[in-house]
């Protein structure tokens, strides 16, 4: 078994990685790890422990630096990991036994854990969520990850690794999972193998992930291969969340249209981003209280609008929510006791909030179709909430709601993105033929 670790920049999460794999590999295997020109102690740290360091010479990008350590190991089996996974005590053992149960077996995948290192919410939202889908995915595999993945490394060089194109973190691996596939290669999906993930997501930093470095190029992949596989996220109920997402939003943009609101969607896009940033995101105390001041000035902005505009059973749901978040941001994470509390104040709030849009409902028309629509997302992604429900609580299930549209609404504009971009430029996500680099120092 050949462990190999791409790895720039990170030196904490990489000695806790290679703190577990090393006591988890056995005599014989060995660990690779390959800097990818890190300008930090990174090196440092993987010359602590008993592994072989590669580097890249410079910032290649991880499919360069996975293909290196793939030239440069000596086992039949290259076990990918990232630098900032954490395996279990017996990870290495299952792999190896998959293996070993199945010499037609030619590669496999695991998934994250449902523990995820970093607490803050959207870090365990992202890491959950990618834990569901994968865990409620076919055995029978039809792609390849590389965050816990292995292949035979005869089978591997076959096919010539990861497409050295992709000079960032994005989809080489699904792109090779794909070729892997065609070809009639055998891999599966085995639940059983799970690791932790640390890394601690911000609200851009997931923006510039799910659009730039997975959602386009993905799309521009399907294009290419004419096929898209109905399994994790590209399953149907995803596809027509997908649909119903721009529906909701179409909607509520035509009643804001029609009853005179222009001001609602770029306020409220505004707060969103506000709250995506500052109560989403585990900052520091001097940045929850700058985000709080400019939530409360885009609060009053809305309330003045709404005033201006005879909406008035807009501005108590807003300050209801707005004396929530600053709960949320006193109490939450000092006490189990307050912890309660919190949950019921914010079932308070709903529940005057669910009593205003009653009462508001029958003058809105606009508002039906948006219920309904929502509703009707909830019920498709039911087993998804009661999922968060059940490993965080319910609140956090309901303050999943909104991040969640939003992935679906920029899923689909990814898509948009790539279509457009794949017939206007004919771009070719992989440059057929293209060798293997070789490790450039030790």
């Amino acid at each position: 078994m050949s462990v190999v670790i791409p790895v720039h920049n990170a030196p904490a999460h990489l000695r806790k990685c290679l703190e577990r794999l090393s006591a988890s590999v056995e005599p014989g295997d060995e660990i690779l790890v390959v800097d990818d020109g890190s300008t930090d102690e990174t090196p440092d740290v993987a010359r602590s422990f008993p592994v072989r360091l590669l580097t890249t010479g410079g910032r290649c990008g991880p499919a360069v630096a996975r293909n290196l350590g793939a030239r440069a190991a000596s086992g039949d089996i290259l076990f990918f990991i990232d630098a900032d996974v954490l395996v279990r005590d017996d990870t290495v053992d299952q792999v190896r036994a998959d293996f070993a149960e199945d010499p037609s077996l030619d590669a496999l995948m695991g998934s994250y854990d449902d523990s995820p290192g970093s607490g803050d919410f959207l870090s365990q939202y992202k890491n959950l969520m990618h834990h569901f889908v994968h865990q409620r995915s076919r055995r029978e595999a039809c792609t390849f990850w590389s965050g816990c993945g292995a292949i035979r490394r005869e089978v591997f060089l076959e096919h010539e690794g990861f497409d050295e194109s992709y000079d960032r973190p994005a989809i080489e691996d699904i792109e090779l999972g794909y070729r892997l596939f065609q070809s009639g290669r055998k891999m599966i999906l085995d639940a059983d193998i799970q690791v932790k993930h640390l890394k601690k997501w911000t609200f851009l930093g997931l923006l510039k992930s799910d659009v730039l470095d997975r959602g386009i190029p993905w799309t521009e992949l399907i294009l290419r291969d004419r096929r898209m596989p109905n399994d994790l996220n590209l399953q149907l109920s995803q596809r027509v969340s997908v649909a119903l997402s721009f529906i909701l939003v179409a909607l509520a943009l035509a009643g804001t249209l029609y009853y005179g609101g222009y001001f609602l969607t770029p306020l409220f896009a505004l707060l969103f981003l506000m709250l995506g940033r500052f109560w989403g995101e585990a900052v520091s105390i001097r940045e929850s209280k700058r985000g709080l001041v400019w939530t409360a000035l885009i609060a009053v902005a809305i309330t003045a609008m709404s005033l201006a505009n005879h909406m008035e059973g807009m501005i108590l749901p807003l300050w209801l929510g707005y004396g929530l978040l600053l709960v949320h941001h006193r109490y939450e994470y000092e006490s189990e006791r307050r912890k309660r509390y919190v949950r019921q104040v914010t079932a308070i709030v709903i529940a005057v909030v669910v009593a205003l849009t009653v009462v508001y409902l029958p003058t809105n028309l606009f508002l039906y179709g948006v219920l309904l629509v929502l509703v009707a997302l909830i019920v498709l992604n039911t087993q998804f909430y009661l999922f968060l429900a059940a490993k965080q609580n319910r609140t956090f299930a309901m303050a999943a709601v909104p991040f969640h549209i939003l992935y679906l609404l920029y899923s689909g504009l990814s898509f948009a993105a790539g279509l457009t971009r794949y017939y206007l430029f004919r771009s070719q996500p992989r440059a057929a033929g293209r060798p293997l680099g070789r490790p450039s120092g030790q």
